[in-house]
């Protein structure tokens, strides 16, 4: 019980830190006030999920990790790497989350990002995104293979982005969309991910716009969509980014939210082993 008073408090400090760091960076980065406000939203959530995102009482393995129904890694996945790596790590995302883009590494020097790359750098100020290091280091090698999986919880353009990069995914081009995706992102909910620049998006990277159109307009993907957001609700996953380390099916490590590279290589490292 006193442990998660403390964890609550903490919670509770970051949440106040965040959103001086954006009030800070709003003269310095000109953003709007429209800007700052979707910012500080999504910072505090980010914060919250960053810190403890799965401190509850629920029952725990001989590792000590929480045991979770994760689902199995199918063909409905969206994978990177070899099939039969040692190791399978599963990251829960959503486009619209910052702390999601800042782990990619993309467009890390642009305005919006700064708020959230400032407060992860002063919570460590060796910070450095960890998917770089996974795919260059680990995917390449086939040591272990990246598996991505929607978790839609800030909206609608959430929800239309997963669906347009599955979309891109038809014409095995998932990783360049998702990519693109991060790339663009800007603010939440306020149009940066509409319909009509989902599909400039693909425009932009070759894709056949009729066959692109068609499948986002008729929701092709929607329910898959959904169930992976429900998956990670029955995994336990809260917010993003979520990822689970696995090796022989089995959760060796986790990570939580945009966590420095220097703690999370270590947890691949241990699995490999």
């Amino acid at each position: 019980m006193e442990t998660e008073k403390n964890l609550e408090t903490q919670t509770q400090n970051e949440v106040k830190e965040v959103e001086k760091i954006t009030i800070k960076n709003l003269d310095k980065n000109k953003l709007s006030i429209p800007m700052a406000i979707i910012i500080v939203g999504v910072l505090i959530a980010g914060s919250i999920y960053f810190s403890s995102i799965t401190q509850n009482n629920s029952q725990k393995n001989n590792n000590g990790l929480a045991i979770t129904t994760l689902p199995i890694v199918s063909k409905e996945d969206r994978t990177l790497g070899n099939p039969n790596a040692k190791v399978t790590i599963i990251l829960y995302e959503d486009f619209q989350c910052p702390f999601c883009g800042a782990v990619t590494g993309l467009e890390l020097n642009s305005p919006s990002m700064q708020p959230v790359i400032k407060y992860l750098k002063e919570r460590d100020p060796n910070w450095a995104p960890y998917v770089p290091e996974i795919v260059n280091n680990y995917v390449k090698n086939g040591d272990v293979l990246l598996v991505y999986r929607d978790f839609t919880f800030l909206g609608r353009e959430s929800t239309k982005s997963a669906e347009a990069a599955r979309c891109a995914g038809d014409q095995d081009k998932f990783w360049e969309y998702h990519d693109y995706l991060y790339s663009h992102q800007n603010g939440e909910n306020e149009g940066g991910f509409s319909d009509s620049n989902l599909k400039s998006f693909a425009k932009d990277l070759s894709l056949d716009s009729t066959t692109f159109d068609k499948c986002l307009d008729e929701n092709k993907h929607a329910q898959a969509v959904e169930d992976s957001k429900e998956g990670g609700n029955n995994a336990g996953v809260t917010g993003t980014p979520k990822g689970f380390i696995l090796r022989d099916g089995k959760i060796m490590g986790t990570i939580e939210g945009a966590e420095p590279l220097s703690t999370v290589k270590p947890k691949i490292e241990a699995a490999l082993k």
